[in-house]
């Protein structure tokens, strides 16, 4: 299956340590996930996207955009085909407007689903997905869901409203293609897997749909404690009040340095515009 990572935080971050220096890297791990990668990252507000078909292990580009990425948000993907020819068009995170979504996971019997959910997203919606994978028309199936509570455009979107129509996504999800499996099985790839990020560049959520998936508020001691002029005791301590100063989710744990959280099958843990964090 697929890696995912996403970054959010009050001040710009580079990524450079989590996708090419920790011992876990998203760079390392592409020796088992070869089929594509991509990275997304907010820049004054307005998303951008670079995807390739190409192993991350082996892609220059890959290497340089992320010693330069500085960001409040990014999410990057490294891919491990499932359905999909190895093209950009399938290479993950998708885009639409200012969301931003990376799945890891697997629709079970995608092509005799896939009218059935095709149908459910809006014409309007619909003549944007461009690849053949079961994680983009995922994509928009759930922001089709978000887009009948809530607008699309609205920067300050509330976590809960999102959540609540993410819920409602999932149920009808699974009420078409069955339940998802019960844990994270690499012997059994065609399984039912729903794990993903989304984000729209200042809200962000993570749900773990049965591909493992941690986070992370805190360090055990920041290296920039001394000059980084956001330095506060949530930096290197979980939240007082619910408020953090950055929000890490990965695959796998990447840096040793994080205090890193599993997420359980079915929870949803994400921040808002204020970086108040959500634990479902």
């Amino acid at each position: 299956m697929c890696r995912l990572l996403g970054f959010r935080s009050i001040i710009p971050g580079q990524v450079h340590q989590s996708l090419l220096e920790a011992d876990n890297a998203l760079h390392v791990q592409s020796n088992e996930h070869s089929d594509g990668w991509g990275v997304a990252y907010y820049l004054d507000g307005a998303p951008h996207l670079l995807r390739s078909a190409n192993s991350a292990m082996e892609d220059k580009i890959f290497q340089r955009i992320s010693g330069v990425v500085s960001s409040e948000t990014v999410v990057a993907h490294i891919r491990r085909a499932t359905h999909g020819k190895l093209n950009v068009l399938n290479s993950h995170p998708f885009q639409y407007g200012h969301w931003i979504f990376a799945h890891n996971g697997n629709i079970k019997n995608f092509e005799q689903h896939r009218p059935t959910l095709l149908n459910l997203v809006p014409n309007k919606m619909r003549g944007f997905i461009l690849g053949e994978t079961d994680s983009e028309l995922l994509f928009y199936f759930i922001l089709s869901q978000i887009s009948d509570t809530i607008d699309l455009k609205r920067p300050d979107c509330p976590i809960k409203t999102v959540v609540k129509a993410v819920k409602q996504a999932i149920n009808k999800l699974i009420s078409i293609t069955g339940e998802m499996a019960l844990k994270d099985d690499p012997q059994c790839p065609q399984e039912n897997y729903y794990t993903f990020l989304l984000t729209n560049g200042a809200t962000m959520l993570a749900h773990q749909g049965g591909k493992e998936l941690y986070y992370s508020t805190y360090k055990k001691l920041c290296p920039d404690r001394d000059n980084c002029y956001a330095y506060s005791q949530e930096c290197e301590n979980p939240s007082c009040d619910g408020t953090v100063n950055y929000l890490l989710f990965s695959s796998e744990p990447t840096c040793s340095n994080n205090v890193w959280q599993p997420i359980k099958r079915g929870q949803m843990v994400g921040c808002d515009w204020r970086m108040k964090l959500y634990i479902d």
